[in-house]
């Protein structure tokens, strides 16, 4: 029942989310603050109060490794956000944070010598040729959709190539802090619930800083067209309402994925997630009707083709298909 119900808020949660944001991206594209904002500041007030015990339970792990590792998280959660800006499709975006696998092996083989088998660099090199694929045809859309002068072309496409580099960056970036995440967790144990408050919570001062760009949104969505919220009946502008529903399906998204880490095995979790991100990226082009070509199809083909081989899902399924026949001659 646990593992149904995490499964439940992972794809409800994390594909309500991704809608959310959508709709607040089309609106205003430089909104990225304002929501990372309201997302860190709901998580650590439900942290506070419910993990920390309102500031009495002291942390597990050395509140300075917390500070590290929060600086990385705020870092990596501001740039993917920022980089709808530059021309970032809400596809595209998917997309490239869906190789997170090709980042992690490749500081994997940098930091901790790690070695892998045939089967794991085929698969990244699957997710790194279908993420070009998709860069590729992105940039060729970027110059198509702003045919002008020479210069308004070549402004607006190295414009996309800072987003593509932040995405780059904020990829490296996450993939590192997941492997001081992995040290941390080996010298201290395991105390998820415990991260994620800290995570959020200490980078709460660093959003000074975006201040300014934050009131501004705040402003620009208190004079966006009212809306009655279902149920409770109050009124309220419609941007803040997508505001709160991304907040709110954020946490259930997170929830889900912590659930599902203590119920099932790495493999599952791996596979649950990135079915949403394919179910969420399909329903972003359908619905949202982005621009997504024949070879965007291929492309994102191929990545999930790379992700599945990576965590080498057919040779789980093959060996849980041949147990019923292996304990059968065994009974004989």
């Amino acid at each position: 029942m646990g593992t149904f119900f995490a499964i439940v808020l992972v794809f409800v949660g994390c594909c309500s989310n991704v809608v959310s944001l959508e709709l607040l991206v089309r609106e205003f594209p430089g909104c990225g603050n304002i929501v990372t904002f309201a997302q860190f500041l709901f998580i650590a007030l439900e942290g506070f109060i419910f993990e920390t015990n309102f500031g009495r339970k002291k942390p597990a792990i050395p509140v300075s490794n917390y500070v590290i590792m929060v600086t990385m998280f705020f870092t990596v959660s501001v740039i993917n956000n920022y980089a709808l800006n530059f021309n970032i499709a809400m596809p595209l975006h998917m997309i490239f944070r869906s190789g997170s696998l090709i980042a992690n092996m490749i500081l994997g083989i940098i930091i901790l010598k790690k070695r892998y088998s045939a089967s794991k660099y085929l698969s990244i090199a699957l997710v790194s040729a279908g993420i070009f694929i998709c860069t590729i045809m992105s940039a060729k859309q970027v110059n198509v959709a702003n045919e002008g002068t020479e210069e308004q072309g070549f402004y607006v496409f190295m414009h996309w190539l800072i987003g593509i580099a932040m995405l780059t960056f904020a990829l490296l970036m996450s993939a590192r802090m997941g492997i001081f995440q992995e040290t941390l967790y080996k010298k201290y144990g395991k105390h998820s619930k415990e991260a994620l408050f800290y995570n959020h919570c200490l980078p709460l001062p660093g959003f000074l800083l975006l201040s300014t760009n934050i009131y501004k949104h705040c402003v620009l969505f208190s004079q966006s067209t009212p809306v009655v919220v279902p149920v409770v009946g109050l009124t309220m502008p419609v941007m803040w309402f997508y505001l709160l529903i991304n907040v709110i399906t954020q946490y259930v998204c997170i929830r889900g994925v912590f659930i599902l880490t203590t119920e099932c095995a790495s493999l599952t979790v791996t596979l649950v997630v990135t079915l949403r991100k394919f179910l969420s990226l399909i329903f972003s082009i359908i619905y949202f009707q982005n621009p997504f070509t024949l070879w965007h199809w291929v492309g994102t083909a191929v990545v999930f083709l790379g992700t599945l081989l990576y965590t080498e899902v057919w040779s789980s399924v093959q060996t849980a298909l041949r147990g019923p026949a292996v304990k059968d001659k065994k009974a004989e």
